[in-house]
């Protein structure tokens, strides 16, 4: 019984933190994932005026904010290319103190920005389609997955 309790302690204060921090960046990926991946690339009925503007109301909704966030990207490539990105990383990004990397390749990305003429009560998107490179935030340093988008180079 005292060796049972002794391996529980064990897992408990040894292990726990990194399982807890494991589904903390495995969670944080998969947010990622959900709400700046769109391949193939929907078309949204034209009640939504624009595809910033439908894509934008699936992310505050998924995101539960209220505002308006002033820019947001949307990759219209795989997953699988871009989780490659993060295989490596080689520079550590203090601002955000997280490892970061630069995409070798350029990738379509649509950058949703807040209109700037608009009604308090309402959030509308002007929508530039583009090819760039992506600065990635990583999960880690090796073997780690994308988690957020810095900017495009």
């Amino acid at each position: 019984m005292a060796a049972a309790v002794a391996w529980l302690l064990f897992f408990q204060l040894f292990l726990g933190p990194d399982i807890l921090i494991s589904v903390d960046l495995k969670s944080a990926s998969n947010n990622f994932r959900i709400l700046h991946f769109d391949y193939p690339k929907v078309n949204f009925a034209a009640g939504f005026l624009g595809y910033c503007n439908g894509i934008m109301s699936y992310v505050r909704g998924r995101m539960e904010h209220w505002y308006c966030p002033q820019v947001h990207y949307v990759i219209h490539a795989p997953w699988k290319v871009i989780y490659k990105s993060c295989k490596l990383s080689k520079n550590f990004c203090e601002n955000y103190n997280k490892y970061c990397t630069l995409t070798q390749d350029s990738f379509p990305v649509t950058i949703c920005s807040l209109s700037p003429q608009q009604p308090p009560t309402s959030c509308y998107y002007n929508s530039t389609l583009t090819n760039k490179q992506l600065y990635l935030l990583c999960s880690g340093r090796y073997d780690a997955e994308p988690i957020g988008i810095i900017g495009l180079y």
